[in-house]
């Protein structure tokens, strides 16, 4: 099945029946200590939901944590009192969105960053509201890497600001966090990303707005636009697992 979008006074067709999911798989990863992901079936009496132990289903009962063991995508409730469900901020699916790949930036205190001058190098002269960062290295060991206690590389400050300047609304990213692993309870970037300043107001224009982290896109995926189909569970927390799906784009004569 294919279609036409039209963006920015281009047009371009894309075809849905090729699919590029970008997401992991729920508990194939782990980071911030999380617990790790685990499914076991429900137990009442003599019944055991598993088709295997003779129920006539399988009927399991699932313990993970979103932000810690996968793809996942998270609003604004991450950091505020509110906790404003991404079930309920996210209105909208589908994105033309952009795939740049970033080289690290290596401080002197041994810290990896995405940085303002790699990020502007990469990047079109307009951004669409969906970005996609992939960061080099771009091993497959992400898809399977316990990232807890490892100082996972991060963005610098001006970077998201750059971000968000740029009207970015959707960011993904195939990191842990935007912000450093252990930052006394900081979380710069996020707060810049949704406008927080202490935690407990908002700008109401970046409401709507999210972050995904822990995608993996493949090294024979080209930067460039695609359209996203950014699919989250229906789940009333700031975070939900998510499966981001990429589409590519082919501008018609």
């Amino acid at each position: 099945m294919k279609i036409t979008i039209n963006y920015q006074d281009r047009s371009f067709t894309s075809n849905l029946n090729a699919p590029i999911d970008i997401s992991i798989t729920t508990g194939k990863v782990k980071c911030f200590y999380a617990p790790d992901f685990i499914a076991s079936p429900y137990e009442s009496g003599d019944f055991i939901g598993s088709v295997k132990k003779g129920a006539p289903v399988n009927f399991y009962n699932v313990r993970f944590n979103p932000h810690g063991n996968g793809t996942h995508t998270e609003s604004l409730g991450h950091i505020t009192k509110k906790q404003e469900s991404v079930n309920a901020v996210l209105k909208t699916f589908h994105f033309i969105s952009y795939l740049i790949t970033i080289d690290l930036e290596k401080r002197k205190n041994g810290d990896q960053l995405i940085t303002l001058k790699n990020l502007k190098r990469q990047s079109p002269k307009t951004l669409p509201k969906a970005i996609i960062i992939r960061t080099r290295p771009n091993g497959k060991s992400k898809l399977t890497k316990d990232y807890s206690g490892t100082n996972p590389p991060y963005l610098d400050k001006k970077a998201m600001q750059y971000l968000v300047d740029a009207g970015v609304e959707h960011l993904l990213i195939d990191l842990p966090s935007v912000d450093r692993e252990v930052d006394e309870g900081i979380l710069a970037c996020h707060h810049i990303f949704w406008g927080v300043n202490d935690g407990k107001g908002q700008k109401k224009s970046r409401i709507n707005c999210t972050i995904t982290e822990l995608v993996f896109v493949e090294n024979k995926i080209k930067d460039g636009l695609y359209l996203l189909n950014l699919q989250i569970a229906p789940f009333n927390l700031d975070a939900s697992p998510s499966k981001p799906v990429l589409y590519k784009l082919k501008e018609l004569d």
